[in-house]
């Protein structure tokens, strides 16, 4: 995590929310592609600790983020969801992204192939 913050944060926005000094959730922007002609779309990311007591946190640090973004150069945002996760999904969909791809089989973790959806944002 250390390495992806020091990469990301260098250019794009990384921001956290601390309770008596402890990240307990996060967004962040990162390039989608490294090509040249996908500069103006960015891959956004964010993550609450799940049980996380202040409820909606994820949301304000989210919508943060996003403002932030509309405000510069980027076109649209790309969220990279693990399917299936009805939370994220709903997250998703609530600040304005909308699903535009779905890969089978293409992630492995927790011993298993999972699914994996793309959802989009333009500004």
């Amino acid at each position: 995590m250390r390495e992806r913050i020091s990469i990301v944060s260098s250019e794009f926005p990384w921001l956290v929310y601390k309770r008596n000094g402890i990240a307990e959730a996060y967004a962040y922007a990162g390039k989608w592609k490294h090509r040249s002609a996908y500069r103006f779309t960015l891959e956004c990311t964010v993550y609450a600790r799940h049980g996380l007591n202040e409820k909606g946190v994820g949301t304000r640090l989210y919508q943060q983020l996003l403002d932030e973004l509309s405000e510069s150069y980027v076109r649209s945002v790309m969220a990279v969801i693990a399917l299936p996760n009805a939370a994220s999904v709903g997250l998703h969909e609530k600040m304005g992204f909308e699903k535009v791809a779905h890969f089978k089989e293409v992630g492995y973790k927790l011993d298993q192939w999972i699914d994996v959806g793309n959802w989009q944002k333009i500004f």
